[in-house]
């Protein structure tokens, strides 16, 4: 024993409760000193699995064979959606032919994953939630003192008018007491919802700690990650005080002209963790953008490009394939579908799965495993025009109706309809209503990005579906044609780049303030964009067919 050690860190025999363990029921899950593992096993259940106690858990318990119930399932048919089978359902006729994994290597692959995960909430997901909570009861900790000092330089702007004010000060503090209460709401609601989402999580530590001791395959294996969905950080809310602002007295104008309290102002810090890279640091733009590559794809009218990965993109043209090209040209693969179908617009989700609107019927699909499933059917009225996927893995969808009269974006969670966003605070219509294509895209911020070719504008509304901006082009001595945006995308820098017609790119900041052209590289009738996860951009050039891999950061 060491001598270090307590009594309490020695571990005992489960059964007679007073003999130092040596070994271990990796089945039954039992502590069992030397002469205790005959009774354990007397039983003549024949199950029973044991092992050297510093061996304990390494036995994987296997889920039974649902159609051979005397066997256990040590694979996963692939081609059958990953279902359990045994060594019988394997020689079957049911799995000829289909290709087969071992549940030990997915096993392993998911307990790394789960102690990634792990990791990921105990080193930065929880200690960020914790800053965030921190901050927030700090302000709320302050929040009288501000309002003190606001009142209290109010009131001495009041003493200099004497009676013929005092009506005035009392409904300006009045005034002051509803923004006060707005403004703890404000703080109270965001830290409510902290609070709520430490709760999720410290509940998903604990369920990944369970799954990580625990040699069950069937809730190891069934086990889906959660960093995604925490990773998306919420804003850091600074919510400022608003101020009193004097001015000269002046009886005849005494409401007007005493002072005015702005509004509440609310700050947000995006905290943004990217699953596929370690979050960005500031990267200017190039003083001259550079062309990296060109690919050509081989379309007479090439519409859509979506990164697969940094070394492959999906394109997609007005025909009835889908091409799949390395950054060296190559194709490497031509996915067909029906010949009555044409893909408009493409998109890859965050498994790597392909998805593609088709306005001749009115559908969304997604590619999984080589086969084509419809995950989106639109009323009879309503076309699919584009679509994107949100960085919460909701797909965006812009479509318009049969008249031409009416357009809309549409949040999809899956299949099922979460949002619409058609109208401004005033009822007007945010997008024209025709058919033209009105590429889509979700900037770091959230914000939902909408490039308008019809009417001239990119439409920037919040992740609410509030009109935030709407962009109408930049004045130009060299660019004779009327601004017409088509494709559009945004970087890591939350940066929104799109397409027009003067065969140039325009390069926005996330307020809609114009910083640059790119219109050094020979592009000729730009369409389709996207970047990749390294910010390259590509870019689809409509008629001639090529795509263009463009460097555009320092």
């Amino acid at each position: 024993m060491d001598p270090h050690s307590s009594a309490q860190d020695v571990h005992r025999c489960d059964l007679c409760e007073t003999a130092i363990v040596h070994s271990y029921c990796d089945f039954c899950h039992v502590n069992l000193c030397k002469p205790c593992i005959g009774d354990h096993i007397s039983d003549g259940y024949d199950k029973h699995k044991i092992v050297p106690f510093q061996e304990r858990r390494s036995t994987l318990i296997y889920p039974k064979c649902e159609t051979h119930s005397q066997k256990n399932c040590k694979f996963q048919c692939k081609d059958c959606k990953n279902i359990f089978v045994c060594s019988s359902c394997m020689a079957s006729e049911q799995h000829g032919r289909h290709k087969f994994v071992e549940v030990t290597e997915v096993f392993k692959t998911k307990k790394d994953n789960i102690k990634k995960d792990k990791q990921e909430f105990e080193n930065h997901i929880s200690p960020t939630y914790e800053e965030i909570s921190r901050d927030l009861e700090n302000q709320l900790a302050n929040l009288d003192g501000g309002y003190e000092k606001l009142t209290t330089t109010m009131s001495k702007q009041g003493e200099q008018w004497h009676r013929e004010i005092d009506a005035i000060i009392n409904k300006m503090k009045t005034e002051i007491s509803q923004i006060k209460v707005k403004h703890r709401d404000i703080l109270q609601k965001h830290l409510n919802e902290i609070k709520q989402i430490q709760s999720l999580i410290k509940e998903a530590l604990q369920t990944i700690m369970k799954i990580e001791k625990s040699t069950e395959v069937s809730s190891t294996i069934e086990y889906s990650s959660k960093i995604r969905e925490f990773s998306k950080f919420p804003p850091k809310v600074q919510v400022s005080l608003p101020t009193f602002i004097p001015k000269p007295i002046d009886r005849e104008k005494l409401y007007s002209l005493f002072g005015q309290i702005t509004p509440l102002s609310t700050a947000t810090e995006e905290n943004v963790l990217s699953l596929h890279q370690p979050k960005t640091s500031v990267r200017e733009l190039l003083d001259k953008p550079e062309l990296f590559a060109t690919i050509q794809t081989g379309y007479k009218e090439l519409q859509s490009v979506t990164c697969l990965n940094e070394d492959r993109i999906w394109t997609c043209g007005e025909t009835n394939d889908i091409k799949c090209f390395n950054m060296k040209g190559s194709l490497v693969r031509t996915f067909k579908i029906k010949s009555e179908e044409l893909p408009n617009d493409v998109a890859v989700d965050s498994d790597g799965d392909l998805l593609y609107c088709d306005w001749t019927d009115r559908t969304v699909h997604i590619v999984k495993n080589g086969q084509i499933e419809e995950l989106i059917t639109l009323p009879e009225e309503w076309t699919p025009n584009s679509l994107c996927v949100t960085s919460t893995g909701d797909l965006l969808v812009t479509m318009f109706c049969d008249d031409e009269t009416q357009s809309k974006v549409v949040r999809y969670s899956g299949s099922t309809e979460k949002q619409t966003i058609q109208f401004d605070d005033e009822g007007k219509p945010l997008y024209s209503g025709n058919d033209e294509i009105k590429y889509i895209t979700e900037n770091r911020n959230h914000d939902i990005c909408v490039a308008d070719y019809k009417a001239g504008a990119v439409v920037v509304v919040n992740q609410d579906g509030k009109l935030r901006w709407r962009y109408t082009g930049h004045p130009s001595v060299t660019k004779n044609e009327p601004f017409k945006p088509s494709g559009i995308t945004a970087d890591s820098q939350s940066r929104i780049l799109t397409a027009d017609n003067n065969h140039c790119i325009h390069i926005l900041d996330q307020n809609g303030q114009f910083l640059r052209y790119i219109d050094n590289c020979d592009l000729k009738d730009p369409y389709g964009l996207c970047v990749d996860n390294n910010d390259n951009l590509f870019v689809c050039e409509f008629y001639k067919g090529n795509v263009k891999k463009i460097k555009y950061l320092k």
